[in-house]
């Protein structure tokens, strides 16, 4: 009995304990236990800007963040603290749920419940990857692709984590899994890519929170900043010179010791740029780390200036902010350059090389062009010269038939999803005249893969965009005089960002955000009909059905 009310006493005591813990903070220093590089209890002396979103208890929270800087530990901590003192489930959202969400379970969740005895037994169930149980509140692992995966969750939490590799739709969806509970709160935190984009979008309506420290030395309100902030000591990134490099204080231009800097930010705060903003934005850079040493940063620079991979790289990951590499999209005054004395056609000449793209959503978006070769380069997409005779938009497929017959076109390419009935039906009306287009993964050039018993064809995205898009950069297109504003508009949405395969090669990719792009589909779907009906990687040219 003596030992039985021993640790009848000592669960009590523990219970009171733990509900005595209101902070966040607090909570994860008690509990968390972590590995290298700072292995031990968990504390706030290598980041201490991780503290205030700890426990910033703003419905919406936002973190728009260099890479490294402690913020995924920092959402693991809010979601374990939810789970254990707050009682509620939280839903976890990742970009994918392959690789992410294994991943995630067991290079992030296992080894944090490996190390933490606590937490080892506040989990009563963890096998599952995407759902892992403590007690009544649950653990929810998800990826964002799938619309199914992220319905009939209810939680008071949810983490978006790497806001800007997810299906931006979805995320709208998996905000909804908070609405019915009376205390909800969202954590979205990424490294940033573009303007208006993914997190920068949640960033820009919030109090965009900058973090400030007394200089040790002259002792004003100073934050770390590129390029004020970091001097560099050579031009050549693999120079032993470059480790020299150090940061300095803004106001009194003083060298900052880099191993000083967990006792000279541990006095710092956030200072709100918008403090009355709906709600909280956190910005941080790696300027601030305590692993990242400033040569690093430094060469990270140099090297930023020799490709535009680690140019992108350099502002999204290294100082957290967006960043458009020059040439990346089609600009006001691309367009303007492209405009030419024509106006629109309602139909052309019966022997006219005349393509047709067309883009599937809740309307129809089309792009007629017609071509003129202008050199022997064997590339048709080179040799030839755009001319934009029609834009515009349809309700019905077989609207489309009428533009086929009135503009006499020889190719027309549309989108295979999201109507591939309607599309396929459409594409037998004009049988070789109308080919069905897929994005796939797997192709990394301008090949086109064709399926004849099919209608279709298979095309790497990334490759043809750069061709149609480009075309607009460099003028090789003309457009009308009454060309719509809509369609300037949907040229300039889609932008080239930049990044690294496994192997270390560069590779870029387009991105939107949620703002409209259909007619730059169309313009993509027209450039590969010229590629098909001139004949190039097939046995035989398409004829005019006309």
């Amino acid at each position: 009995m003596h030992a039985l009310e021993t640790l009848l006493r000592k669960r009590i005591a523990s219970g009171l304990q733990r509900k005595a813990l209101t902070s966040c903070a607090d909570w994860a220093t008690k509990y968390r236990v972590m590995g290298e590089p700072f292995p031990g209890h968990y504390n706030f002396y290598h980041h201490p800007w991780c503290r205030e979103i700890h426990d910033c208890q703003d419905q919406v929270i936002v973190s728009q963040k260099g890479a490294q800087l402690g913020l995924t530990e920092t959402a693991m901590n809010k979601v374990f603290f939810a789970i254990d003192i707050q009682g509620r489930s939280v839903l976890y959202v990742l970009p994918n749920a392959n690789p992410d969400c294994t991943d995630f379970s067991s290079s992030r969740f296992d080894p944090a419940l490996e190390m933490s005895p606590y937490l080892m037994e506040l989990f009563t169930e963890v096998k599952n990857v995407g759902h892992k149980r403590a007690g009544s509140a649950s653990l929810f692992i998800r990826g964002s692709r799938s619309r199914s995966q992220l319905k009939s969750l209810p939680v008071g939490l949810i983490v978006f984590d790497e806001v800007d590799e997810m299906n931006q739709d979805n995320i709208v969806l998996a905000a909804e899994r908070t609405s019915g509970q009376k205390n909800w709160q969202h954590f979205y935190l990424s490294t940033p890519t573009i303007d208006d984009i993914g997190i920068n979008l949640y960033y820009q309506d919030s109090t965009q929170d900058n973090f400030f420290f007394p200089c040790p030395h002259c002792g004003q309100q100073i934050e770390l900043v590129f390029p004020e902030s970091l001097v560099i000591t050579s031009d050549d990134p693999n120079s032993k010179a470059i480790r020299d490099s150090y940061i300095i204080c803004t106001k009194c231009k003083t060298p900052l010791d880099h191993e000083a800097k967990p006792e000279f930010l541990a006095k710092g705060k956030y200072v709100s740029t918008f403090p009355d903003a709906p709600y909280r934005g956190f910005h941080i850079n790696q300027l601030y780390s305590s692993t990242i040493e400033p040569w690093q940063l430094a060469r990270s620079w140099l090297r930023a200036q020799l490709n535009p991979s680690d140019e992108q790289e350099f502002y999204n990951s290294k100082l957290g902010l967006t960043h458009t590499v020059e040439g990346a999209q089609v600009t006001d005054d691309d367009i303007q350059n492209c405009m030419g004395t024509h106006v629109k056609a309602t139909s052309l000449p019966y022997n006219d090389l005349i393509t047709m793209g067309v883009d599937v959503g809740k309307v129809i978006h089309v792009e007629i062009t017609v071509w003129k070769k202008i050199n022997n380069d064997p590339d048709p997409n080179l040799s030839h010269e755009g001319k934009l005779v029609y834009e515009g938009k349809v309700d019905e497929f077989e609207q489309l038939d009428q533009l086929m017959r009135q503009f006499r076109v020889r190719q027309c390419v549309i989108d295979a999803q999201p109507e591939k009935r309607k599309a396929n039906e459409f594409a037998a009306r004009f049988p070789g005249h109308v080919l069905l287009c897929y994005y796939p993964e797997g192709i990394r050039s301008k090949e086109i893969n064709y399926h004849s018993d099919t209608y279709s064809i298979s095309v790497d995205r990334t490759s043809w965009l750069d061709l149609s898009l480009v075309r607009l950069r460099r003028h090789a297109i003309r457009l009308p005089q009454n060309v719509s504003m809509e369609y300037k508009e949907h040229m300039k949405v889609l932008t080239r960002i930049y990044d690294k395969d496994r192997n270390d090669n560069p590779i870029g990719r387009y991105v939107k955000g949620n703002r409209a792009d259909h007619f730059a589909h169309s313009r993509n779907y027209s450039e590969i009909a010229l590629y098909v009906v001139t004949g190039v990687g097939q046995t035989r040219a398409v004829e005019s059905p006309w």
